[in-house]
């Protein structure tokens, strides 16, 4: 920095001073980037940041405008450590400095993680993460789509290991930046031209291993709804088997290393070949033990089994036919004669009840000869009403002249 000489005899203001504070000071440094923990926080209505970073020695004013915090990709809280690109600028009426912020990241590995849970817990609530969304990944792809970088270790193994376990499937790569600030929306991108054009049967979302800042593209909001929505099945393959990203929450399956995702999505030829050979063989053998035992089953029904057979079932059936015949004509016959012995008492009641029976034993039968009504006691009838008597033949006529009870 160049050393300020002050004219002799030159008495300065305060604003003077200030000013040409403030000019040393933006003219001597450029962008800067600088590390700190974030205290006095103070987000305002119009979207401007103000807050504080500070070390275990000292601290400086901050801000970050609006039109730079809305590309943030976390919310700055108090105690964060993050690391700030940006311009040292002096606030001349008070004759304080701060440093005008472009662009901020978490930089403890322990924010990040933070951060990282934070989101996770978020994007669970909306569902993304939910087993029920996931789909089996199909058994024979023909064309195994590859999202990474197209110079990266990963790549080469994928391919490597997609043609010696079958050499009939296709791979279709689509080259994104896996690292740095452009990483998240260029995967974004490839997975979305890879379903637009319907590119290939399963999709590898990955990369090779690296530190937790160089794996945060995959657990961006962004990428992760982007594997949630693809219609085509992805594995996500990030890092080694201890690195975890979110899109492996969202991804239908997830493999440790890029390696073994092409394993999982590709069966070795020669073991599916075997596999089939084993199975045509199993059938055979089972379709030939089940058409000798038709043919065992078959030779049974000779014409003369077939008529041994049937008389064995016909027999009873007409024994137990003319046992029934038999029961049902001597119910018949039982029932008749029953019937026959319950007529005749019927008939003998009848006969006992016959009026000519009794009038031919010399009873006869009186009644009133204008009603014609039957005279059966003295209060019936009248002096001087004319009766009929009527005995077993013929009909007399009387006047009632007198009567006796």
């Amino acid at each position: 920095m160049e050393q300020f000489i002050q004219p002799e005899n030159i008495v300065y203001s305060v604003s003077q001073i200030n000013g040409l504070i403030k000019n040393l000071f933006e003219e001597s440094f450029g962008q800067i980037t600088i590390e700190g923990e974030i205290s006095n926080f103070r987000p305002n209505s119009t979207g401007h940041l103000y807050f504080s970073l500070k070390d275990k020695d000292s601290q400086i004013g901050a801000v970050m405008f609006r039109f730079k915090a809305a590309y943030l990709k976390f919310a700055p809280k108090d105690g964060m450590l993050v690391r700030c690109k940006g311009k040292l600028s002096v606030y001349e009426p008070r004759g304080t400095y701060s440093i005008n912020i472009d662009s901020m990241e978490l930089a403890g590995e322990g924010n990040i993680l933070l951060m990282l849970e934070e989101r996770k817990r978020k994007l669970a609530a909306e569902g993304l993460f939910d087993q029920s969304r996931k789909r089996e990944l199909p058994i024979f792809p023909k064309t195994v789509g590859v999202v990474t970088s197209s110079t990266g270790a990963a790549l080469r193994d994928i391919m490597q290991i997609v043609r010696r376990r079958n050499p009939t499937t296709s791979i279709t790569i689509f080259p994104a930046i896996v690292q740095g600030m452009d990483a998240a929306p260029s995967i974004v991108r490839q997975i979305e031209t890879a379903n637009a054009f319907n590119m290939c049967d399963v999709l590898i979302v990955g990369r090779g291993g690296g530190s937790l800042e160089d794996l945060l593209p995959f657990s961006e909001e962004s990428v992760v709804r982007a594997v949630a929505a693809s219609k085509i099945p992805v594995i996500s393959a990030v890092g080694h088997e201890i690195d975890w990203a979110l899109c492996d929450f969202a991804a239908d399956k997830r493999a440790p290393t890029p390696s073994a995702a092409a394993e999982l999505c590709t069966p070795v030829k020669s073991e599916v070949i075997a596999y089939l050979q084993n199975k045509q063989n199993e059938y055979y053998t089972a379709i030939k033990s089940k058409v000798e035992n038709l043919k065992l089953m078959v030779k049974q029904f000779s014409a003369e089994n077939m008529e041994t057979r049937f008389r064995s079932i016909e027999q009873p059936i007409l024994y137990r036919f003319d046992i029934a015949k038999e029961e049902l004509l001597n119910g018949m016959k039982d029932r008749l004669e029953e019937t026959k012995v319950h007529i005749e008492k019927m008939r003998t009641v009848l006969e006992a009840s016959n009026p000519n029976l009794i009038l031919a034993k010399g009873y006869s039968m009186v009644r009133d000869k204008q009603t014609g009504k039957i005279i059966r006691s003295l209060s019936d009838t009248a002096l001087g009403s004319e009766i009929e008597i009527v005995p077993a033949s013929g009909t007399i006529t009387a006047t009632v002249t007198g009567g006796k009870a």
